[in-house]
């Protein structure tokens, strides 16, 4: 047998009580070869700084960088019209999250965004005739997902110099919702969110991917101590934290408060 099997978290958002479920049920398993993450760990949350200590204490998983990362790598806070994933100017939520990501750049200080800039793009791996790549969205870009022409398009490519590779599978995170979408001998799959879910389903998700004799995709939800983040951030109150309560709550983006 030539399998391997990487339990995957992504979509943080400081929620610690999630992030230590996962973890929790990760280590329960004990089938996973390697933990991957797959970005945006600190903004968004009320717990940022206990998210970097966990982070920083783990010397053996693949932490990969997301959009949120970088806003705070650039400070996109000191841009004079700050971009964010298309929205409008004049979108009076865009000046809250704005305001998130500094006030989540003040908790975990320069140790914290050091530690942003260590970490890797994307990931691959070559186990028995597949090839995995786990990235926060695409290893292009941070923000959109690929599309199924552009991963065959990203297939074509690495098949030109890898013709022994039969299977090629892309994992991202990102969308905050479930993928799985598949065409030929490739397969994209996002298991959704592990700290701030938008699909209507405020259960946590952690996933195990296996990979080479055998293929499986298990996306586990969970639940949590959810009321312990919404408290966390009535008693924080980073900006934005009404919003992401009815978030954390319904699992849904609600800018209705």
């Amino acid at each position: 047998m030539n399998s391997k099997t990487f339990a995957i978290i992504t979509d943080v958002h400081s929620n610690s009580s999630a992030l230590e479920k996962g973890l929790d049920i990760i280590k329960d398993r004990s089938s996973a070869d390697r933990i991957i993450f797959l970005g945006d760990y600190f903004s968004l949350g009320p717990d940022p700084n206990k998210i970097l200590d966990i982070l920083l204490s783990d010397n053996d998983s693949i932490i990969i960088k997301g959009n949120h990362e970088r806003y705070l790598i650039e400070k996109i806070w000191d841009d004079e019209k700050p971009e964010l994933e298309g929205m409008s100017q004049d979108d009076p939520i865009l000046k809250e999250i704005i305001d998130n990501e500094k006030w989540t750049a003040d908790q975990i200080g320069t140790k914290g965004t050091s530690f942003c800039e260590s970490m890797v793009t994307s990931y691959k791996e070559v186990v028995g005739r597949t090839w995995v790549e786990f990235s926060h969205a695409w290893y292009e870009r941070d923000e959109i997902p690929p599309t199924i022409d552009e991963a065959l398009e990203w297939r074509d490519n690495i098949s030109k110099s890898h013709p022994e590779i039969e299977e090629f599978v892309f994992v991202h995170g990102h969308l905050h919702i479930p993928r799985q979408e598949t065409r030929e001998n490739v397969k994209i799959l996002c298991q959704g969110a592990t700290g701030l879910p938008f699909d209507e389903d405020p259960r946590s998700s952690i996933a195990f991917l296996t990979i080479g004799d055998e293929f499986k995709w298990d996306v586990v939800r969970f639940e949590y101590d959810s009321q312990k983040t919404i408290d966390l951030l009535e008693s924080k109150k980073p900006p934005f934290y009404k919003n992401l309560q009815n978030t954390v709550r319904y699992a849904a983006i609600r800018n209705d408060i």
